[in-house]
């Protein structure tokens, strides 16, 4: 069973949609018993990065460090990526879970905020959630602050400056974009993750 977790910041229906499209078994859950017991987490979101306040006060945050820590697969999309790296500029009072040593920040001058529709993948390494996706592949985006490019970035997408579009160690993965908006890219992405979580 694939868990998507319900902080009440998220396209939840729409992923978990797509990933019983996909054949999983899916459950949308508050309750960390059982985030603890599923055999995969997704985290969604959208929105700004101090909603993630409510994945601690649910009492969630244990039940998601422990599934990373013991290499369960799991999926952080957009604010969910962001949520995964130290914290972020949006909001620099809420901390992120740190598995990733960097802090999200805003676009540069310049750059048209939100960045929305579609851009551009960067494949920079080989990655097991994009197994299948063309280098230039195209994504659906909707954010204004970006997560730096760091040791486990796997893919980039240019956005005023190169940010990290897919992240990947272990079994812990996360993309800034909406893979549950991006046509067959994102099926494809998602139809991988469904194969590494059962």
């Amino acid at each position: 069973m694939i868990a998507i977790v319900d902080y009440g910041a998220g396209n939840l229906t729409s992923v978990a949609k797509a990933l019983r499209h996909l054949g999983a078994l899916v459950e949308i859950t508050a309750d960390p018993i059982a985030v603890a017991a599923a055999d995969a987490v997704v985290l969604p979101g959208v929105g700004h990065f101090a909603s993630t306040q409510t994945i601690g006060q649910q009492g969630l945050t244990p039940a998601i460090r422990d599934a990373i820590a013991s290499d369960k697969p799991f999926l952080g999309i957009c604010v969910g990526l962001q949520w995964v790296f130290a914290g972020s500029a949006e909001a620099p009072e809420t901390a992120g879970l740190g598995c990733f040593d960097a802090t999200c920040e805003r676009f540069p001058a310049g750059a048209r905020v939100p960045h929305v529709g579609w851009n551009q993948l960067e494949i920079t390494r080989p990655s097991r959630l994009l197994e299948g996706v063309r280098n230039d592949a195209h994504v659906y985006y909707t954010h204004s602050y970006f997560a730096p490019v760091v040791p486990e970035t796997v893919a980039t997408t240019e956005y005023g400056c190169d940010f990290t579009a897919v992240v990947e160690r272990g079994n812990t993965f996360a993309v800034q974009f909406h893979p549950e908006k991006s046509g067959e890219n994102g099926l494809t992405i998602l139809r991988n993750f469904v194969r590494l979580a059962c």
